[in-house]
């Protein structure tokens, strides 16, 4: 009776816990990285000019050529911290 048991805890310890690669906070994460990227992109529109004739400088101002792309980029970056965050252990 007592080997069985022993065998039962043992098989217990061994046991994976099988649950999704993910957790709430990594979903946050990746939602967070996400609208970064989206406000970068929506940073980035404009500048047309109605009149293909016409050319409109306003299409290299800083806000575009400069400050969306590092926006986006800093977004990827979060995206990969989000991925790649282990979730916390519970201890017991």
């Amino acid at each position: 009776m007592a080997v069985k048991k022993e065998k039962e805890k043992e098989k217990a310890k061994t046991q994976v816990k099988i649950g999704f690669a993910f957790t709430k906070e990594n979903y946050i994460l990746l939602i967070i990285g996400f609208m970064v990227i989206i406000i970068g992109f929506l940073l980035m529109i404009g500048g047309g000019s109605d009149n293909p004739k016409v050319f409109n400088p306003a299409i290299f101002s800083f806000r575009r050529v400069t400050l969306a792309p590092m926006i986006v980029l800093a977004g990827f970056v979060f995206e990969i911290f989000a991925i790649m965050k282990k979730p916390r252990s519970s201890a017991k």
